[in-house]
């Protein structure tokens, strides 16, 4: 990251404000280093905080498997809030399930004189949970629900998000080398889609779990 910023012609002293979408190690497992490196604001949801603050431990998913150095969140933001910077706003969604602070981000932006609406996605994918009878996450279940219905009701244009496979970045970035003029990214069926078969495979692994439960497996 700060080969990165650097290379991008900033210092890492630019940074003033850092978010997250979720708060897994592979996303914020550094963010205490740029917090003391950066000297910024870091901003979240409640329940973003207390994961980061436990150092990502949580009674659900991962358990104590891949923890990180607690970080301190310097303000709390709610669902529907506004993070503004030099011109740029972002507004939080709490899309909770993939994480309980799982914030998904969007923005207006414009191209060529048209207005396109920007969503960077948390996530939906339930990577090995148990969905049913969880004691550690008894809303889980609704939690996804909530958040596949809050996501279907955004409006997108351009689809990004935490993890590059979400929105298929190298078969875009691949594109757009190879059609120099278009602009892959927009793509709001491929948004529709991303959620309509997302949220098809988490209901199907519910279903799943409730007959494995029901047969006593």
């Amino acid at each position: 990251m700060r080969a990165n910023i650097a290379a991008l012609g900033f210092k890492l002293a630019d940074v003033k404000i850092l978010l997250t979408s979720q708060t897994h190690y592979d996303h914020v497992g550094g963010m205490a280093d740029m917090k003391r490196l950066t000297h910024a604001t870091l901003e979240a949801t409640q329940a973003a905080a207390g994961q980061m603050a436990d150092g990502g431990k949580d009674a659900y998913g991962f358990y104590e498997r891949f923890m990180y150095e607690p970080v301190q969140t310097d303000k709390i933001i709610a669902d529907g809030d506004r993070v503004e910077l030099g011109g740029v706003t972002l507004t939080a969604h709490l899309t909770p399930g993939h994480t309980k602070g799982c914030t998904t981000w969007t923005m207006k932006v414009e191209e060529g004189g048209m207005p396109y609406d920007v969503v960077f996605l948390c996530g939906v994918t339930v990577p090995g949970y148990k969905l049913v009878n969880n004691p550690g996450y008894p809303n889980i279940v609704s939690d996804y629900e909530h958040s596949f219905a809050e996501l279907k009701a955004l409006p997108c244009d351009v689809f990004l998000g935490a993890h590059g496979q979400y929105f298929g970045m190298q078969a875009k970035l691949a594109s757009e080398h190879a059609h120099p003029g278009t602009n892959p990214f927009v793509d709001p069926a491929g948004y529709r889609k991303y959620l309509d078969d997302s949220e098809k495979g988490f209901q199907e692994l519910v279903a799943q779990q409730r007959a494995a439960g029901a047969s006593g497996k």
